[in-house]
């Protein structure tokens, strides 16, 4: 079988790859079990040096992966690429990994030692995104290397060139190539793999779909599986809320990659008070902004990474201005709109009727709603399949707390939205998926708990 990515540039194919045969692929399995007790039992700053010569090896390369990321799904050049996030949660994870790694130490007495350790799976699986393709495939590498593990890499069809990239450069600085593979494997043979328990570990982040097919593949094996499978993220403006600040960066949270963040904005609620006055302000953010190509410096949001997402973003739209919700931008002012070029919209009276405000779109469309009260806000923001973020806006601290105790989601924001930070776990709940990366939680996820009873003679 062929991966081909498509670029959303030009509808060109940018890059083919071959994927692995059954039989290859269980060589690379082989040969990374293999690797992985060499490279677990080097010491633990040897492994942390090593992966932080490859993310520094990776930074080395920026230049060419900025434009290489624009061809592949289609993010503006002018933002840089994605290293500094790439940087700072691989820097953040190796600073921690002494102390996360730790032994719990229990007694080691005249009778006895006792200790609980913590050891690595042994081969751990990543599936990575084509949206954030860096930053979510390091969120995992990293400290699974870090923690013993070898790596096998599978990245989406979309950026099959960012495991190639990752790979290498972190062969250049000495980790062993059986150690951290990037791999080319279809549907079939990832799930065959998996249910014949080639990995001690799998991750993977993408689609509801994709992670129940993980589920499937995994049903009986004890394997265990990390998953972050989308959102439908909210934010909600207070009545004290710093308005200029909550506008600016929702409506960025919201359109920002062109509304393909996994912990973007997807719907806002802001109380009545400040309800016109938020919707005007918003409404002049995305009138300045320039959709085209992402090569182009000018250029501030690109397509989207595929015509199908854009065409689904488009019927979601669509849908709920025929159910009586107003457009606020005029497509007049996007002019290049079609294919996986898509205009930025912002919808208004929305209900959660509507797929717009209840199912993940994944693009630049946010509704907005106006809301009494915190108790009407709550209820909408849990009114919903999906678990990940949650942005709240206000003065006062105490408030944001009580209302995200409410919540049901990963992570709540006071004063910020669309940001993952390593120190913390990045986690879901309902349809977003299970368990935990970065923090120290991350490293747990990523090892096993090995108990020692020893009794001296």
């Amino acid at each position: 079988m062929t991966i081909q990515c498509i670029s959303p540039i030009d509808g060109s194919v940018y890059a083919t790859r071959e994927t692995l045969s059954r039989t290859d692929a269980d060589a690379a399995v082989a040969r990374a079990k293999s690797a992985q007790t060499e490279w677990a039992a080097r010491p633990l700053a040897d492994r942390i040096a090593l992966v932080q010569a490859g993310v520094a090896a990776v930074g080395a390369v920026n230049d060419d992966i900025v434009p290489e990321l624009a061809w592949q799904m289609g993010r503006p050049v002018r933002y840089g690429g994605e290293f500094g996030g790439f940087n700072e949660r691989a820097t953040y994870m190796a600073e921690i990994a002494k102390d996360a790694l730790a032994d719990i130490e229990i007694e080691d007495s005249e009778a006895f030692r006792r200790v609980i350790k913590r050891v690595p799976h042994g081969v751990v699986l990543v599936v990575a995104p084509w949206n954030y393709p860096y930053m979510t495939a390091i969120n995992t590498v990293a400290p699974a290397l870090i923690a013993g593990n070898a790596v096998m890499l599978k990245h989406a069809s979309q950026t099959p060139l960012v495991g190639e990239r990752m790979a290498a450069a972190f062969h250049s600085a000495g980790i062993p190539k059986d150690v951290f593979q990037n791999v080319f494997l279809d549907h079939k043979t990832t799930s065959d793999l998996i249910a014949d328990r080639a990995f001690g570990f799998v991750n993977f982040t993408g689609s509801v779909g994709g992670g129940q097919a993980m589920e499937r593949a995994a049903a009986g094996t004890f394997t265990g599986i990390g998953l972050e499978l989308g959102g439908k993220d909210p934010g909600y403006v207070m009545d004290d809320a710093n308005l200029d600040a909550a506008v600016d960066t929702l409506i960025d949270g919201a359109m920002f990659n062109a509304g393909q963040c996994c912990c973007g904005i997807e719907r806002i609620y802001v109380h009545e008070s400040l309800f016109d006055a938020f919707v005007q302000k918003a409404v002049a953010i995305v009138n300045g902004y320039k959709l085209g190509n992402p090569l182009d410096p000018e250029t501030t949001l690109g397509p989207m990474a595929h015509v199908r997402f854009a065409d689904e973003v488009r019927a979601q739209t669509a849908e709920a201005i025929a159910d009586g919700a107003k457009a606020q931008i005029d497509p007049a002012l996007f002019p290049q709109d079609g294919g996986a070029y898509l205009m930025p919209q912002i919808l208004t009276n929305v209900t959660h009727d509507m797929r717009v405000m209840r199912e993940e779109s994944f693009g630049p469309v946010v509704g907005i709603m106006s809301v009494k009260d915190d108790a009407e806000a709550v209820h909408l923001m849990n009114d919903s399949a999906f678990g990940l973020t949650a942005s709240l806006w206000t003065q006062d601290a105490k408030r944001a707390e009580a209302i995200a105790d409410q919540i049901e989601t990963g992570t709540v924001f006071m004063n910020r939205a669309d940001y993952l930070d390593p120190g913390l776990c990045w986690t879901g709940c309902k349809d977003t998926g299970r368990g935990g990366g970065l923090s120290v939680i991350g490293y747990h996820n990523l090892t096993r708990p090995k108990s020692y009873h020893l009794k001296k003679a």
